[in-house]
């Protein structure tokens, strides 16, 4: 199930730079909530409350209650922009959503079973190829993260997105076996591997005249 909390907010009955000034002094940030085949709801909510959702991490993946006028708008966060210069927020994009809803969301890849490769131990180094990936899932069944277990793994290896349980319901964007990680050889252990025949080489006696 996915992660829900709630943003009080307020129509607005004024769109435009001059009134989003206006809201922005006020301590609130302009936003629109779209889709499920309904006009457009140009809305405010605190910019101070949301902007700490936004960086409490999942804020495109974690279903939002909008508390506007007395009523309640099931929503998503699609889309939000920041100021270039100050990084305060400046505009977000809701998606209306339903238990019908699909959506399309990059949801993050957690990778465990560190302790346990082979190919770790060895001085191996994890190459995350895929630090996100893209489904087509139930917006209420948004999974907050994709499990890799790379316990298995030795160096030279690599795990595929096939390998990777997805959430019942969901499927791939991306419809290839894309590579999510590998363990490969550091560069320590290459230089290491390929200093030794040098220095036994040297080492050996020459050759008698």
């Amino acid at each position: 199930m996915a992660q829900t909390y709630e943003l009080v907010a307020s129509p607005r009955d004024r769109v435009g730079k001059g009134s989003a000034r206006a809201l922005r002094r006020e301590g609130k940030t302009p936003a629109v909530v779209y889709g499920d085949k309904q006009p457009p709801l140009s809305i405010a909510v605190d910019t101070k409350e949301t902007f700490l959702k936004l960086h409490a991490g999942g804020f495109l993946t974690h279903i939002v209650t909008l508390k506007v006028d007395g009523k309640e708008i099931k929503a998503l966060p699609r889309d939000y922009q920041l100021d270039p210069v100050t990084d305060t927020l400046v505009h977000v994009d809701f998606i209306r959503v339903s238990e019908n809803t699909k959506v399309t969301v990059n949801v993050p890849v957690h990778f465990v079973g560190q302790d346990k490769s082979t190919g770790l131990k060895r001085g191996g180094v994890l190459n995350i190829t895929a630090h996100e990936v893209a489904l087509l899932v139930s917006a209420n069944n948004i999974p907050e993260h994709l499990t890799v277990d790379i316990g298995a793994l030795n160096i030279g290896d690599s795990v595929h997105i096939s390998a990777v349980t997805l959430p019942e319901g969901a499927t791939l964007v991306d419809h290839d076996d894309f590579s999510v990680a590998a363990i490969v050889g550091s560069a320590a252990g290459t230089s290491e591997e390929t200093a030794a025949p040098a220095e036994a080489e040297a080492a050996a006696p020459a050759p008698k005249a």
